[in-house]
């Protein structure tokens, strides 16, 4: 019987070698975007995008403040705010002893991005200036140890969002850094050389993988070279098989010159991506607040943010057409979100604490919008053997009923408003030859479940 028993052993162990063996991904985009996608990113579709670093001290014009000031084409207004306000022979560098946050509070962070009702949180280790958010070895005296906020503000983040929050935890790295030598100098060379991969992007990615351990890893700001410089293959196969994170890890498609919108874990195409038209591979509409940046401005006006209205569009849109939505919020150089991002984030939690089961969890319905009604987007989610269709109306009805094209109601058809304690009445409409009518009851103010785009829940429609 041992010897039975052994025997067996050893098969279950060959057998289950054998299926990790088949299970690894090679370091080709053909075996790498074969890796299912974890389930976690699809389900989550709300995140929020955290972009703060030196640029956030002079916190004018945007993030890519150095480069337009000191790029090879630059920007008129930067050359002068920056000749106006300082010193001739001040550099970017001098910005990063101002880069202070000794308002940093990543316990705040984290209770207002788990307020917000997003269910990850991406938050930028480097920028293309090079700064590293974590005590990188690799940028030595230009990492926020060793100056300026004299803090791990990643680490801190990352501590603060797993112990107060369930949300996942992601990073943005930026690939290439504008004035690097090492990189500046494979550049000259055609990419023919890769010092500054070898030497500063590759080892860094490892690092903050295997110190973080990051659920998303969030590339940027690889377009200057293909993937093959990048080693992104390489490093993608080791994150999928070798990874401290290789089971529950996503990564985006920026990993090098034509990868975009072509290859990775999920695709993003362009920043503010928005096809409005539901797509054959998860993506992501990556979008700011802040309409014209990433980072802090001071000089933004509050026509500049995106309003309740906007976010909700945006949501419904995104959702309805199979993406997730990422918006970002830009810190101050003392570690302070600032009021109008905290609003907006309070405000989508409020949304969502109402209206989240049409978005959570959800996947796209046979139609994405309504035939005939505009402002009217399609979810849908299986409730036991049923399929319950939810109809987000960004337009509150200003008559008594609403027309949906779409819907095609049976006798057992049930229609909920969400947040709203009675039934919905419907009937089928007398002067339409398919869809649903919705008889839109009185409700006071004191009973309207949410103050933006509502939501209509439907059960028991023909397939």
């Amino acid at each position: 019987m041992a010897a039975c028993r052994l025997a067996l052993y050893l098969c279950f162990v060959s057998c289950s070698l054998s299926y990790v063996c088949s299970a690894r991904y090679e370091p080709t985009w053909q075996s790498l975007d074969s890796r299912p996608l974890p389930s976690w990113y699809d389900e989550a579709k709300i995140g929020i995008f955290v972009y703060w670093g030196v640029f956030s001290v002079p916190s004018f014009h945007g993030e890519f403040l150095w480069w337009d000031w000191k790029g090879d084409k630059p920007v008129q207004e930067v050359v002068d705010y920056m000749q106006k306000n300082y010193p001739p022979d001040f550099t970017y560098a001098d910005f990063a002893s101002m880069f202070s946050a000794e308002f940093y509070n990543p316990d705040l962070w984290a209770d207002l991005f788990n307020a917000s009702g997003a269910r990850y949180v991406v938050f930028n280790s480097k920028h293309p200036d090079g700064f590293t958010n974590w005590p990188s070895k690799y940028s030595f005296n230009w990492n926020s140890v060793d100056v300026g906020p004299s803090k791990d503000l990643v680490g801190m983040l990352a501590d603060s969002i797993r112990r107060r929050t369930n949300l996942h935890f992601g990073l943005i790295y930026s690939l290439f850094e504008w004035f690097n030598p090492l990189f500046m100098q494979d550049e000259a060379n055609g990419f023919q050389t890769d010092n500054y991969v070898n030497s500063k992007s590759l080892p860094e990615l490892y690092d903050i993988v295997n110190r973080y351990k990051p659920e998303l890893v969030w590339s940027d700001c690889d377009w200057l070279a293909n993937d093959t410089y990048w080693k992104s293959k390489d490093f993608l196969a080791w994150l999928y098989n070798d990874s401290p994170v290789k089971d529950t890890v996503v990564t985006n498609d920026r990993w090098g010159i034509g990868c975009m919108c072509q290859h990775g874990g999920y695709l993003t195409c362009a920043d503010r991506y928005n096809p409005g038209t539901l797509q054959k591979r998860k993506w992501e509409n990556a979008l700011t607040i802040d309409k014209k940046a990433w980072g802090y401005r001071r000089e933004a006006k509050l026509e500049d943010y995106l309003t309740m209205e906007d976010l909700t569009q945006l949501i419904a849109e995104t959702v309805s057409c199979g993406g997730n939505i990422l918006m970002d919020v830009g810190p101050s150089k003392d570690g302070l979100i600032k009021p109008i991002y905290e609003e907006r984030l309070r405000q989508m939690g409020q949304w969502l604490g109402v209206n989240g089961e049409a978005i959570y969890g959800t996947k796209p319905w046979s139609y994405q919008n309504d035939t005939y009604t505009p402002n009217i987007w399609y979810t849908s989610k299986k409730v036991g053997t049923e399929t319950r269709v939810y109809a987000i109306v960004l337009d509150w009805p200003t008559s008594d009923n609403l027309y949906l094209a779409s819907p095609s109601p049976t006798n057992a058809t049930i229609v909920t408003l969400l947040g709203y304690p009675s039934l919905i009445s419907w009937r089928k409409p007398a002067s339409h030859s398919e869809g649903i009518e919705l008889e839109i009851p009185a409700i006071s103010s004191s009973m309207m479940p949410c103050q933006w785009a509502w939501v209509f829940a439907m059960d028991s429609l023909q397939n």
